[in-house]
């Protein structure tokens, strides 16, 4: 059985928050560049996965004040944010195990840790890191199926493939908090003397209540900070506030005397819990409408002749207007 401890996940995976918001910023930069030099972010990907950026839009370096302008940093965070909801949607809708949607989620943040989301658009990585996650956790589903499912070309899915498995540096084998959860809560029985009926369901409510808090973590910055077991811990303590069952501070002793943890481990660990806390509380879940400015002027960096098109067609719309103006 493959260890966390060994893994890829903890070795190459894992920052801090200077970390990855350096990341951010220079995706972002990278792509500003190219909207100068190419007049357009957009990169041709080949199902080979080579790649390269788009053919130069003619005096694309002259046309300064006809060029689109780019997104900020928080713009795609923003946009990031609507999409990995959006995975979560269509993994539900799809019925896929907790684990797909996880693994999914974690390839879409690692791929956004390296490119800017004005060099490839998140609806086509969202879609192609679900398939990925699929053939990861072999519960085989077709490019085709999960294309027709929502109503999308397949052929996105299958030309970004190779793209997202060398951004991944082919680690695919992702750690999520589930299945420590699962054993958590197993332990808590033995833990609380669980005995009687209604122990064990206040036990399995707060374990459903603790996987709603996981699925919360996995859309926030947590699972590039943070171990699986810690996230999973945090999201049993969200739980615990709700359902008050057991003491959690003399809970976490006990797990860290079974590892031979030093007693100064409690702070360190009760002040992860409280960061991985605080980022659930500032999680954001944007809306269409949220994201619907942002979704255009992306857009406009991918395709500036769709910019030039709007354009004109409000052009036309208005001397329309102004002819049924004139009529009447």
């Amino acid at each position: 059985m493959a260890d966390f401890m060994t893994s890829t996940h903890k070795t190459k995976w894992i920052y801090t928050p200077q970390d990855i918001k350096h990341k951010y910023k220079v995706a972002n930069q990278r792509a500003k560049q190219a909207l100068e030099m190419f007049g357009t972010t957009r990169m041709e990907v080949d199902i080979d996965g080579t790649f390269s950026y788009a053919e130069s839009q003619n005096d694309a370096k002259d046309n300064a004040e006809k060029r689109p302008k780019p997104l900020k940093v928080e713009e795609e965070q923003l946009l990031r944010a609507f999409y990995e909801f959006k995975i979560q949607d269509v993994c539900d809708a799809f019925k896929f195990p907790r684990k797909i949607q996880a693994t999914a989620l974690i390839y879409f943040k690692r791929f956004y840790l390296l490119w800017s989301v004005m060099e490839h658009h998140p609806k086509d990585i969202m879609l192609t890191c679900i398939y990925a996650a699929c053939k990861a956790e072999e519960n085989h589903v077709s490019a085709e199926e999960l294309g027709k499912g929502i109503g999308q070309d397949h052929h996105v899915i299958l030309n970004n493939e190779m793209l997202v498995f060398q951004s991944l540096g082919f680690d695919l084998i992702a750690y999520a908090p589930y299945r420590a959860l699962e054993g958590f809560i197993s332990d808590l029985e033995e833990f609380c003397g669980a005995q009687d009926d209604n122990q064990l369901v206040a036990l399995k409510g707060a374990l459903d209540t603790a996987r709603i808090e996981a699925d919360k973590i996995m859309r926030s910055d947590g699972p590039l900070l943070f171990p699986p077991g810690q996230l999973a811990l945090a999201a049993l303590h969200r739980a615990n506030a709700a359902h008050g069952i057991f003491d959690f501070e003399r809970y976490l002793r006990s797990v860290l005397s079974h590892h031979d943890q030093p007693g100064h481990a409690i702070s360190e660990l009760t002040g992860s819990i409280n960061v991985i806390d605080s980022l659930i509380g500032k999680l954001l879940t944007p809306t269409s409408k949220d994201v619907k400015h942002i979704d255009r002027k992306l857009k406009s960096c991918l395709d500036p002749g769709s910019h030039d098109k709007s354009k004109k067609r409000k052009h036309r719309s208005k001397d329309s207007s102004n002819e049924v103006t004139d009529i009447s």
